[in-house]
């Protein structure tokens, strides 16, 4: 078995959703359940380890548009959030991320030295993330906050704009490079993420987007849970240009396992085969190298792969990889390595 470090996850949302309903986060995660993709039972039977799991505040009234006669969609974006009741529900993730620290269900980390001793002793590695910076002010005040409770990894934006930029459309045909970038806040707040050594993540910025962090940025270039446009066109996929840069920034990559992303007519439909997955992973690799590639799953926050199903069934992607003829070394990079590496960069620590 590999263990498996991924790059995202959304199951701080689902907690929180089923924490308002009377259900205790504890219990669930530690206990286990039916609902969703994570929970420490199931991540203990399919190796994973540990992941970046995201605060991420839901766009109420965001509804995925149906495809047409031909497949395509286009989801008109959804609203900006207001920040206090955005700030609200961020902390109230924070919360159960770190009591499920203090019970010891899963160990925050803030180094990767933290991952790997959480890994080694079977616990979950937690990394706290941030989806989409609603809850951040513009003076910043808030991220040093964030950063002090155990924040490591940002998304400046997600799929909607808000004062630090410009999210992509879920939307399918269509180019990444769906309007501008960052804000002048959002410059402001790259560069306090290199100051703090929060790693900032790519993965729902529009292309523009993409290149204003990579020319203010010192860090590796970091997609968490985007694929291969080339292969699969929707918004949210990464162009050849974009892996090109990611390579030269010795940055990563993570494979989003939604089946918008990985199908060719982009259809969410969990009738999906692991070839789809294995190819995108083949075609990142050709176009980056091994190196600069990982796993991103979205566990907790889209439709995937039935052959996979939660996190329990992990391993059945690895052993399609091994099928496929990657080597035990390249797949401990693929689960693991890569994402180690990088956030070890990200975080400037020594070696």
């Amino acid at each position: 078995m590999q263990l498996v470090f991924d790059g995202h996850n959304d199951v701080l949302l689902r907690l929180w959703k089923h924490a308002a309903a009377g259900i205790d986060p504890l219990r669930e995660f530690g206990e286990g359940t039916t609902s969703g993709h994570i929970d420490a039972p199931r991540a203990r039977a399919g190796g994973l380890g540990g992941g970046l799991c995201a605060i991420y505040i839901p766009s109420g009234d965001l509804v995925l548009k149906a495809p047409d006669a031909n497949g395509h969609y286009l989801t008109p974006m959804a609203a900006p959030l207001e920040r206090a009741p955005s700030l609200d529900i961020a902390l109230d993730m924070a919360a159960i991320a770190l009591r499920l620290d203090r019970a010891g269900l899963w160990r925050l980390c803030r180094s990767t030295a933290d991952i790997r001793e959480a890994m080694a002793a079977g616990t979950f590695a937690a990394v706290l993330h941030i989806e989409g910076c609603e809850a951040i002010d513009r003076d910043l005040a808030a991220l040093e906050t964030f950063h002090a409770a155990g924040l490591r990894s940002l998304g400046p934006v997600w799929s909607r704009h808000n004062i630090f930029g410009h999210g992509v459309p879920f939307a399918y045909p269509m180019s990444p490079d769906t309007g501008p970038g960052l804000t002048e806040a959002g410059f402001d707040l790259v560069r306090a993420c290199d100051r703090l050594c929060i790693a900032i993540d790519l993965a729902h910025i529009t292309e523009q987007g993409f290149w204003d962090v990579a020319r203010t940025s010192d860090k590796p270039l970091i997609v968490s849970h985007s694929n291969a446009h080339a292969l699969t066109p929707v918004a949210r996929n990464l162009t050849d240009r974009q892996m090109d840069a990611v390579r030269e920034s010795a940055g990563v990559v993570g494979l989003n396992y939604a089946t918008t992303m990985l199908r060719p007519d982009g259809a969410e439909n969990a009738n999906t085969p692991l070839e789809l997955m294995v190819a995108h992973i083949r075609y990142m690799v050709e176009r980056m190298g091994v190196d600069c590639v990982a796993l991103g799953s979205d566990y907790d926050g889209a439709t995937i792969p039935a052959p996979i199903g939660d996190a329990a069934g992990q391993q059945a992607l690895v052993d399609a990889l091994a099928a496929d003829g990657f080597s035990e070394d390249d797949l401990a990079k693929l689960c693991r390595e890569n994402w180690l590496r990088v956030l070890a960069r990200a975080w400037h620590e020594a070696g």
